[in-house]
């Protein structure tokens, strides 16, 4: 088993957290309507969906066909769905494409973002990401921009490799530029591992200290653990960690790291962060823990029981479901065993939505429903989409529709049961039932708010103190002193003060 390494919070960071944490900020991009898909892997970057009430088992000859487009240029990005709009790129000629679709298929935009990837493997990587009425996307050569989402104009564009010495990987940048708070977040590798720009205007916030990882071809994630907000990615060196309020490095884990390629992202679920790579490698699941100001992790477990070269795990209900070697593997959360090993339809990627796992394999155009059960595989339907080369977009499940882009082809397919009730939209949403009446809550006096201030104060005190942040520290304590000296909390400041 191989060591996690971490590192304490400096102050900054620690009051920044906190203030992240008071405000709410999310590390997933908010569906605008809960039939939203507006990024890579989801509302939530884990491959599921929010959908219920869908066909549990498919007709022979698969489920209906709504809509079919061609000519979206070659790619293997999958799509991103937000307010009735979808987008896809691809590549057309020498350029990167983006597309806008209406529901049934009109299109409502196009325009060019830059030159596309054109030597190995050639065709676009990264799915866009919907968020605030903009869409954010990165090119195979490491441009990042941001386009008016109803209308494609462009608003900026950054090159991470001219403007943060990123250096390409060798079949291109493959990331879906993840959005948090007011940050777009990337990474270009290197010197400058993790990069926060601006969404609204490009510019740097902040870029990653204590990483000098190649880039790999995962994107980020964000989640909060304990009360502390965290942004982890795959590099090729591993598994690695920032804090999301400064870029400041928290933890790693080697386990996954790969001579070939790292092209997974990682998933969080229940206290675990999952990451694996294929080419031999398999992955661990870690154990983030927050104590005394410092940010650690643990490794829970080891596996090569997951060789997942890019198409990606899913965890539902404690069990990893994912694409190993040649076909698929299910193992236990806590505990790394493996519950069964199966074909299905090979090689593949995968998306969950209603206790179904939707399985893509990439030679074929071949998709397969599976029932998420740690008891086995057992095929629920089958059938097959064209195309040329492999298939490595991954499946979408949204709003009742399954989303499968193979080569320049784009399909759409009904998967609605016959208790499926669409999600209410902003317009249609019902009524909602009228709450009960609280009960009337005690204002506290002044003395109690000021009591809450000040232990609010020391608290972040001390936790400076257990980090060797002596002279912040103090700064806070003074203020405690200064402005709530009548309090319980100023008391206890004055004996901390006093120690040597």
């Amino acid at each position: 088993m191989r060591n996690v390494l971490s590192r304490p919070l400096s102050c900054a960071a620690i009051l920044s957290l906190c203030i992240a944490c008071s405000s709410s900020v999310s590390g997933a991009v908010a569906a605008e309507r809960a039939h939203d898909w507006p990024q890579w892997r989801g509302p939530d970057r884990d491959g599921k969906s929010p959908d219920v009430g869908l066909l549990k088992r498919w007709p022979s000859e698969g489920p209906r066909l709504v809509w079919k487009r061609t000519g979206i240029g070659v790619g293997f990005s999958s799509v991103a769905v937000s307010g009735s709009v979808v987008y896809i790129t691809g590549h057309s000629g020498n350029d990167l494409v983006i597309t806008a679709f209406d529901m049934n298929g009109g299109q409502v935009w196009k325009t060019v973002h830059g030159p596309g990837w054109r030597k190995n493997y050639p065709g676009s990587r990264g799915t866009p990401t919907v968020e605030g009425g903009n869409l954010y996307i990165m090119s195979g050569p490491g441009l990042v921009g941001c386009y008016d989402a109803k209308t494609g104009a462009k608003k900026w564009t950054v090159n991470v490799t001219r403007d943060f010495g990123g250096r390409t990987p060798g079949w291109g940048y493959a990331e879906s530029v993840l959005i948090y708070g007011n940050a777009a977040v990337v990474t270009p590798g290197g010197r400058n591992c993790i990069v926060a720009l601006n969404k609204l205007t490009g510019d740097r916030i902040w870029t990653s200290t204590g990483l000098s990882d190649p880039a790999g071809y995962g994107s980020c994630i964000a989640f909060t653990h304990q009360g502390v907000p965290m942004i982890a990615n795959m590099t090729m060196q591993g598994l690695v960690c920032v804090s999301p309020a400064t870029g400041a490095f928290l933890w790693r884990n080697d386990r996954a790291a790969g001579q070939t390629a790292v092209c997974p992202s990682p998933v969080y679920s229940d206290g675990y962060v999952f990451g694996a790579s294929g080419y031999g490698n398999g992955g661990a699941c870690v154990r983030p823990s927050v104590s005394g100001g410092s940010v650690t992790a643990t490794q829970a477990w080891e596996t090569k029981e997951m060789d997942c070269q890019h198409g990606g795990y899913v965890i539902v209900d404690g069990y990893i479901y994912g694409n190993h070697g040649r076909g698929w593997n299910c193992l236990d959360l806590r505990t790394g065993e493996k519950k069964w090993n199966a074909r299905g339809v090979g090689k593949g990627s995968i998306c969950y939505a209603d206790g179904m796992l939707y399985t893509f394999g990439e030679r074929g155009g071949r998709v397969g429903l599976v029932p998420a059960t740690p008891n086995g595989l057992s095929m629920a339907g089958s059938f097959s989409v064209g195309g040329n080369g492999p298939s490595w977009a991954h499946p979408v499940v949204v709003g009742g529709r399954l989303y499968l882009r193979y080569d320049d082809n784009l399909y759409v397919y009904d998967v609605r049961g016959a208790n499926y009730r669409p999600p209410p939209s902003s317009t249609t949403a019902a009524k909602p039932k009228p709450k009960p009446t609280p009960r009337p809550r005690r204002t506290p006096s002044p003395e109690e708010a000021d009591e809450k201030r000040a232990e609010s104060l020391l608290s972040v005190a001390s936790m400076a103190l257990r980090s060797g942040q002596k002279a912040a520290a103090r700064s806070f304590i003074e203020k405690i002193l200064e402005d709530y000296p009548d309090t319980k909390a100023a008391r206890k400041a004055k004996r901390l003060l006093e120690k040597p």
